[in-house]
Formats: structure tokens, sequence, C-alpha cells
């Protein structure tokens, strides 16, 4: 065996905070059904008022970010712009589309009765890899774009304080990494619109700390909620019966 390392119980944790946040609602479907491109879907009225009860909760705290990131899509710009404008100090967004949320494939190359399970399957517990998203990319090729992303900014020095503003998947992704420090994605993090998760990571990659997650910055308690965003997003598609591309 090797020598033990030493630890020094007086020795203060440095660690750095990251605040992840996923993108306020949006509308995914219009009246009669049909799915708008999630591309360039923006954020409706609600999402407008989440994202800015957001930046209002941090200005009342006196939080201020040394870079902000987002993934580049427009609901993800919207939420950080009506954020940051509730805070005193400006911040350039940086636009990672690595980071963009896991990719859906069409809705009519699915079978009827897959189409339960082509939406929720990534919530089940520990996904697979090869499980696809809506039948579209696979777990296994969005942690392949999302994870290396994550490393390199746990390797960059030039941040004390970040905000990440995404998706998701995406953020579930890199919840279950940076918790478990293995390439998985657990499902049963739930990410309401504009929940904010609070993580400290230390040098160490096993250095982290959840403190919080998925807070919801106008909805605290979630308490007439019992349906994930995903559950509630595929029944608004079923409830059209609808099958348009």
């Amino acid at each position: 065996m090797g020598a033990a390392t030493s630890i020094n119980p007086t020795e203060k944790a440095v660690r750095r905070r990251i605040y992840l946040m996923r993108h306020g609602a949006v509308t995914y479907f219009t009246p009669a059904g049909v799915p708008i491109p999630p591309d360039g879907v923006p954020l409706n009225t609600a999402g407008i008022t989440q994202a800015e009860a957001a930046g209002r909760l941090f200005a009342q705290h006196g939080v201020n970010f040394d870079r902000v990131i987002v993934s580049g899509l427009p609901r993800t710009i919207q939420t950080a712009e009506r954020l940051l404008a509730q805070l005193e100090s400006a911040s350039t967004l940086e636009h990672r589309p690595a980071l963009q949320e896991i990719r859906a494939g069409k809705l009519r190359d699915i079978p009827k009765h897959e189409l339960r399970e082509s939406f929720l399957s990534v919530l089940y517990g520990t996904a697979s890899l090869d499980t696809k998203f809506m039948g579209g990319e696979s777990v296994g090729e969005l942690l392949d774009r999302v994870l290396p992303e994550i490393d390199g900014l746990r390797q960059d020095p030039d941040w004390s304080t970040l905000l990440l503003v995404l998706h998701g998947g995406v953020n579930r992704a890199i919840l279950s990494y940076l918790l478990s420090g293995q390439r998985t994605m657990m499902g049963g993090f739930e990410q309401s619109p504009a929940c904010i998760n609070v993580i400290d990571i230390g040098a160490a990659p096993r250095d982290v700390i959840l403190r919080a997650t998925n807070l919801s910055p106008t909805d605290w308690l979630q308490h007439d909620t019992r349906s994930s965003t995903m559950e509630v997003l595929f029944g608004q598609y079923a409830a059209q019966g609808s099958r348009n591309p």
C-alpha cells in the first residue's frame, strides 16, 4: 500500500460556484398540435416572467457572474438576457453550440405506439447510452459533445462564479456526470422552466457539492406539480391527436 494522503482538518476548502439553469418556458406546439422548430422557439410570456424573477433573486443576494454561457439557441439567450437585465453588472454571453439540447428526430417517423416511450425514455432511471430521444440523438451522442465542454470549464481557472443557461436534457447530463464522475445520465433530475441548480466544485474531480437543484424562481414549493416537463410536453402533443411533421 502507498502512504496515506495527509489531510489538514483546519484547511479551508476552496471551491468555485456554478449556477446551472434551464431556459424559461416556451411553447413547442401550435394550438393545432403542429411542432414548432425547436431551434427557433422563443420564450413565452411565462418564460419571460420566470427569467426576470431569477434575475431579481440573484440581484437580491448580490450575485455577479464572471462568465455567462448559453447554448446559443434563442430560448437560452433570451433567458440570460432577461436575467442579466435585473443585475447591475453587465456580462457578455458566450455561445457554446455543443451544449444545445439533445436533438429529437421527426415525430412523423415514430410509430404511434412508441410515441410515449420516445418522449419519456430518457427520464427512466439511468438511461442506457443507446437510448434515443424522440427517435433522434442518443444519450451517448449527447454525452460525447457535452462532457468535454464541462471538462474544459473545470480546467479553466479564469472564473470563480459561472452561470450556465442551458436545457433540461443537457442539465441532467451535467448533473449526472459531476455527481457520479461517470459517463452516465440519470433521468430523475427534474428541470422546471428557468430552474436553478447550485453546484460547488473543487480541484479534484470528486470534489463536487450539489447545494440545490431545480429551484423554481416563481414556484418554490412546486406544490401543484406532479408531472415532469417531458410528461407535460407529451400530453400537449397527444391531446391534439396530431401526426404533423
